[in-house]
């Protein structure tokens, strides 16, 4: 496990050459390509001029039609083109993620297109289609529960999933942690509970427009998929990624973006202690050295590229979406106006010395995230992450505590 700490000249905690900057040897027109799968840009490399609100509203809202639609041709044509619904799930797994965690999450901080009405109007139909906590609340919680004095404190949605949804508490080993993880991540009744737990924090006080068009929508389509007989094949294709699929997704993203305190700081406000709380998560790994001769060479290139493509592309895709990397750049910015190149803005604040806060971190690899993240839960504060307290503390309904 290592923590890059990122500067103008970065390098990792044991000496070896940022990740990233590593693989400037490969071909120059796969380098943007690799700056998107990894959630990391090479130094100094220009943002696409393309990447716009617009456009990232347009692809989540487009990845879930094509997967859909991906879904119903294999559905219709059976046998082994059923095979295809595994990237199908993806697809609208990939859209649905895009559409929580980027396009609800910036209406939810008013920074969409900054426009009050139309944001809500947006994250109101998000909330419709996910069935997901209603947009009011989200908004309200993740702005002021989430973000500023109360981040990483009992008041924090993400300390209560942990507390409350995964059942993770201070004192518990990784091993520990990662066995009950998996164990939920496998259970029916998790799912259930968890499905459950979603409707009734999206129905609970969502505005009468959020709940008539989740009524069209779901009730709409239940009707017309049981008159034609199509509603195994909605179950299948639809809901699959929608419930279970979504739900992991979920769980895994909130194991890695966020670390608990250190036991005994005193002082917990400034820049230099929120920093401290959120690191990037990046996907991928260096490239092989150089100079390694023909056979090695080639075993080792061939390794790298397996190992991007089966290991670290699902991750990306399916769980460290969208703007996921650069999670931190959000909690230090959480209303930058160029907030659509992410990816971007981050880098360029580095190389100009990250006015104001500390230098950035990160992890490379998921496992390698979940792990900072677990040991920082397993030596934090048994007192102060007292699940009991948190009734004294917040009045935000338990059932709720899911929400990434």
């Amino acid at each position: 496990m290592s923590l890059t700490i990122e500067s103008p000249g970065e390098a990792q905690l044991d000496g070896t050459p940022d990740p990233r900057e590593s693989m400037r040897v490969l071909p120059r027109f796969l380098q943007y390509p690799l700056t998107v799968f990894t959630g990391k840009p090479l130094r100094g490399q220009r943002p696409f001029r393309w990447w716009t609100p617009e456009y990232h509203l347009a692809q989540a809202f487009l990845a879930p039609v094509l997967g859909v639609a991906l879904g119903a041709a294999a559905w219709n044509a059976s046998g082994w083109w059923l095979l295809l619904l595994l990237p199908s799930w993806a697809i609208t797994l990939h859209g649905m993620r895009n559409l929580r965690m980027l396009i609800f999450h910036q209406c939810s901080h008013r920074n969409m297109f900054r426009r009050r009405k139309l944001d809500t109007a947006i994250g109101a139909a998000i909330s419709s289609l996910l069935i997901v906590q209603h947009y009011q609340r989200y908004s309200k919680e993740h702005v002021s529960d989430h973000h500023a004095a109360h981040h990483m404190t009992l008041r924090d949605p993400t300390v209560q999933a942990f507390l409350i949804t995964l059942d993770l508490h201070p004192g518990m080993t990784r091993r520990q942690m990662y066995r009950r993880v998996v164990g939920k991540a496998c259970s029916p009744l998790f799912h259930a509970a968890f499905a459950w737990g979603r409707a009734r924090s999206f129905w609970h006080g969502s505005m009468l427009g959020e709940k008539v068009t989740a009524v069209v929508l779901y009730g709409g389509t239940v009707a017309a998929t049981v008159a034609t007989g199509a509603w195994l094949a909605f179950l299948v294709i639809w809901c699959v990624p929608l419930i279970p699929l979504f739900q992991l997704s979920n769980m895994t993203r909130l194991c890695c973006k966020h670390t608990f305190p250190a036991p005994g700081v005193e002082v917990k406000r400034g820049r230099e202690y929120f920093g401290s709380l959120t690191n990037a998560v990046f996907l991928g790994e260096a490239a092989p050295a150089p100079g390694l001769g023909l056979l090695p060479g080639a075993r080792a290139w061939a390794r790298w590229t397996l190992r991007m493509a089966f290991l670290h592309a699902p991750i990306r895709f399916c769980v460290i979406t969208a703007d996921t990397p650069t999670h931190d750049f959000h909690h230090r910015y959480p209303s930058h106006k160029d907030w659509a190149n992410y990816l971007f803005t981050r880098q360029e604040d580095i190389e100009k010395g990250s006015p104001g806060w500390p230098p950035y971190t990160s992890a490379w690899g998921l496992k390698q995230a979940i792990d900072l993240v677990f040991d920082s839960l397993s030596q934090a504060d048994p007192n102060e992450f007292d699940v009991s307290r948190i009734r004294d503390v917040s009045k935000r309904e338990l059932f709720a505590a899911f929400d990434d």
